[in-house]
């Protein structure tokens, strides 16, 4: 007991062990365990093999974002693992690596041995933290490398259609698919901060484990609401889907801008309730087994206040209201996507090209009739996209169903005609090719906010 008081308050002039060490020992300790080890063999295998055979399928995961390029260009399949990612895996991986760090030594009750060896809980914390931090950033590393490995040796380097329908050269894509696995850091920092702070306020209680990926969960459903914008893009989880506006043009600065400081907000708030809970906890109760009441207190109630004021913040410094789907939105980012789309076409049907300014594409959209307020999410909106071509006297015309979601993507389904979008296949001289007008995914800023027509 006497040794234990003495480490938790060393004398003076017992000096800690220097940082570097101990990093490392914390290192060695996550990599030698083999729920860890076999984290990083996942991460750095199974994307690639997934991504290889599922492109090689003609069955392709359409209902997730670029699922449906999966056989058209090798980076395709990285997205496809990145939208899975921002769902599961990521929240569950910092779970793991994080939720447990100083739970496993109240398992093994080990604190004694630590603390006279350092000598000092606030490098302890710090080593404990970076290690964790270095084991999270090889697992996001893995997914992110093996999935864009998997394309490219399956499917190849080829261009990719972005969420407006504008074609992305194989640089250009390469550059924005790197950017948007950087976005995706920084809400898994947030999400490991809530691990560390469980895992210290919960002890050896699996709840500290689970406390990452509970709060996932939860927000998840949060973001299948209907919620106020100012209150969706306060949630730590919004950066998880912030990413798809990079693949626009102009890029959705704005949502992807407010997730990342969000996100490093909650980031650096979990941790310094974590680093203030560590350095008061006491060492010498043998018997500590975590507090519900102090989660609740010292970390669950700060995070709330620091949503209601993010939420207060955004409220007043943002133009969107309500949900931020509205009609005049949802019909110029049809109509863009439209016009991007058939030029793709007509480069398959090797027809004369045509620019975007000279289809003139627009949109008409209607949500689930007269008596029902064009503006929110829903599967009932039905749009009609007209368009002409130079030389003809006819204007074109092309029907959508489009399933629009609380978080502002959207799925244009073609209903006709079936020469232009009611078929998923076009006959070119050098075979079927995917009809880039059948079925296309959209993504709306909730952000901005248009004059109604």
């Amino acid at each position: 007991m006497t040794a234990t008081v003495t480490a938790a308050a060393p004398r003076a002039g017992a000096r800690p062990a220097p940082m570097l060490p101990s990093y490392r020992f914390e290192l060695v300790k996550l990599l030698s365990q083999w729920r860890i080890r076999l984290l990083l063999g996942a991460c750095w295998i199974a994307p690639a093999a997934f991504v290889a055979v599922v492109s090689q399928q003609s069955t392709l995961p359409t209902d997730t974002v670029f699922g449906r390029w999966m056989n058209a260009t090798g980076w395709a399949g990285s997205l496809v693992v990145l939208g899975f990612s921002c769902t599961w895996a990521l929240p569950l991986l910092t779970a793991l690596v994080a939720g447990d760090v100083f739970a496993a030594e109240d398992r093994l009750g080990t604190w004694r041995h630590l603390l006279v060896a350092v000598r000092s809980p606030r490098r302890i914390f710090l080593a404990k933290g970076l290690a964790s931090l270095t084991v999270i950033l090889l697992l996001v590393a893995g997914l992110a490398g093996s999935g864009i490995a998997g394309g490219l040796v399956a499917v190849g380097n080829r261009p990719l259609a972005g969420l407006d329908g504008r074609l992305l050269a194989p640089s250009d894509a390469a550059t924005t698919v790197l950017l948007a696995w950087a976005c995706v850091l920084v809400p898994t920092l947030a999400f490991a901060a809530v691990g560390l702070l469980g895992s210290v306020a919960l002890g050896r209680s699996p709840m500290g484990l689970l406390m990452p990926a509970l709060l996932a969960f939860a927000l998840q459903l949060a973001q299948l609401l209907p919620l106020p914008v100012a209150v969706r893009m306060a949630l730590p989880s919004h950066a998880f889907l912030a990413w798809r506006g990079l693949f626009t043009s102009p890029v959705q600065a704005g949502p992807l801008l407010i997730g990342l400081a969000v996100s490093l907000a909650w980031a650096v708030a979990a941790t310094a309730l974590a680093y203030r809970l560590f350095l008061r906890r006491d060492f010498t109760d043998l018997s500590y087994d975590g507090s519900g009441r102090r989660v609740l207190v010292a970390g669950a109630l700060p995070l709330t206040v620091l949503v209601a004021l993010t939420v207060g913040v955004l409220a007043g410094a943002t133009p969107a209201t309500g949900s931020g789907i509205e009609q005049v939105k949802l019909q110029d980012s049809l109509a863009t996507s439209y016009a991007h789309l058939y030029r793709l076409q007509t480069r398959e049907l090797h027809r004369p090209d045509v620019t975007e300014a000279q289809l003139g594409a627009t949109a008409a959209c209607d949500k689930g009739g007269s008596r029902v307020v064009d503006q929110g999410p829903g599967n009932d909106w039905r749009c009609v996209v007209s368009w002409h071509l130079p030389g003809a006297t006819a204007v074109g015309t092309a029907i959508y169903q489009l399933d629009v979601t609380a978080d502002g993507r959207y799925v244009a389904d073609g209903d006709g005609p079936k020469e232009v979008n009611g078929y998923f296949q076009v006959r070119t001289p050098t075979g079927d090719a995917p009809n880039p007008l059948w079925q296309f995914d959209g993504n709306v800023d909730l952000l901005t906010s248009k004059p109604k027509e």
